[in-house]
């Protein structure tokens, strides 16, 4: 069997976008002299079963519950190759983490990133795409590519209860005031007398 008909869990066929990028990666590999080790082999199933943006650490530990032997820069190697082959796209959505996607050959998609809960929506909007390339027609700017990214609350987040920021906090209460009169002698500071 060709590892392009291979799916990422060994069952059945892979779907025909997942068999290209599967092509793809595997055409990538013997460019670059690059043997499809088991490690290897693993992250690339991995990445291509995963349906979110996936981080580093979410691909590591995805790909460590299967065999933890693999290490980390193994992992991260892997994905930077997915992204220098064309098949997954480096996305940070404003958290300084980067974010790995399947790169889909021809369905240009735009995000909304919610900032209550950090869940990413796809979305594809034709008249969003029909007035930048009105835009970029009128200041004659030959577009190559752009990406959009909407920040906000999703309805889940939006619909609950909103928590005071962390600078509108109540002060904490003050320490209980100490009765300075009510002090022992003993405990009351003695007097040193030099000789």
């Amino acid at each position: 069997m060709k590892a392009a008909d291979a799916s990422p869990r060994g069952k059945g066929r892979l779907p025909p976008k997942l068999a290209d990028a599967r092509t793809r990666i595997d055409t990538a590999m013997r460019e670059r002299g690059l043997h499809s080790t088991g490690p290897r082999r693993l992250i690339i199933d991995e990445f291509l079963a995963a349906r979110e943006h996936v981080t580093l650490d979410d691909m590591a530990a995805r790909v460590k519950g299967r065999d933890a032997s693999v290490g980390l820069t193994t992992v991260y190697r892997t994905l930077r190759l997915l992204v220098e082959c064309g098949v997954a796209e480096e996305h940070q959505f404003g958290d300084r983490m980067t974010r790995y996607e399947l790169l889909s050959h021809g369905a240009h998609h735009d995000h909304l990133i919610c900032t209550g809960c950090g869940k990413i929506y796809e979305f594809h909007e034709p008249r969003i795409e029909s007035l930048q390339d009105e835009v970029a027609t009128r200041f004659g700017f030959h577009q190559r590519t752009h990406k959009l990214e909407i920040y906000g609350e999703c309805a889940t987040c939006n619909a609950a209860p909103k928590r005071a920021p962390a600078s509108h906090k109540a002060a904490p209460e003050p320490p209980t005031p100490v009765n300075k009169k009510a002090r022992s002698p003993r405990s009351a500071p003695q007097k040193r007398h030099r000789s």
